[in-house]
């Protein structure tokens, strides 16, 4: 039997049994349906935040459209002076120890001395949702 969109939406352990089709159906889907007729999209991605992130561009061909990555130049300092120089509050989890934040089933605070985004999918391998992956191109 093959499951529906439907069912699998609201299936409350998808996140546990399959993260990819979680990340797939609950954000990379609905990200690439709200961009459709745009011509390119802004994100928050940064070097500093390592792994494939270390090398990512300014500007970068998404499919159909540009992605704008206007903080990849920055460092932590930089960012926080930006947020401050805006008036923008730290998220409110930064204060628990999450440096990098995404789903609450799949999101951890980080300990002293992790990468930045070791708190997402720990122990999984996986490292991006989809939406910075080829998946979003392809909606």
């Amino acid at each position: 039997e093959i499951a529906r969109d439907e069912d699998i939406l609201c299936d409350p352990d998808l996140y546990a049994r399959d993260p990819d089709a979680c990340c797939a159906l609950r954000k990379v889907r609905p990200l690439a349906h709200a961009l459709a007729g745009f011509d390119g999209w802004l994100n928050g991605r940064k070097r500093f935040q390592g792994g494939d992130r270390a090398a990512i561009p300014l500007v970068e061909a998404d499919g159909p459209r540009l992605k704008f990555n206007p903080l990849a130049a920055l460092g932590p300092k930089e960012v926080a002076e930006r947020f401050s120089g805006l008036n923008l509050p730290p998220h409110p989890l930064v204060k628990y120890g999450f440096r990098s934040i995404g789903c609450m089933p799949c999101t951890t605070a980080t300990r002293p001395g992790e990468d930045p985004r070791a708190g997402r999918w720990r122990g999984r391998g996986k490292v991006e949702c989809g939406i910075h992956l080829d998946g979003l191109s392809k909606g």
